[in-house]
């Protein structure tokens, strides 16, 4: 099984989730650790190779952004609350930002 490593402040974000809607997100994670897919998610290219964004609908809608095809861990690239249509750019940048700082 995987590592779950956050990175930045995907982890205090994360947390910062409703109980119900955080407790999905452990569920999800958990699956993907272990090598299976996500409950609702979508390829984010835009992003980076790889990166994908866990869909939560629990009391509004709820993203995960995370990268697994790395052999070492499942990185957690960002955690927020969407609250339009379309993913804002400011969110799309911040995790473009974490996913070349993981990459080093």
């Amino acid at each position: 099984m995987k590592t779950l490593r956050f990175v930045g402040s995907s982890l205090d974000d994360l947390r910062d989730f409703p109980a119900e809607a955080r407790r999905q997100a452990g569920f999800d994670l958990y699956a993907i650790q272990r090598g299976s897919e996500p409950s609702d998610w979508k390829p984010m290219p835009a992003i980076g190779a790889g990166v994908r964004e866990i869909r939560l609908h629990v009391l509004g809608e709820w993203r995960v952004i995370y990268v697994a095809k790395f052999a070492e861990a499942v990185y957690v690239l960002h955690a927020f609350q969407k609250k339009t249509q379309q993913t804002r750019r400011e969110d799309i940048e911040l995790a473009q930002r974490r996913y070349r700082q993981i990459q080093g």
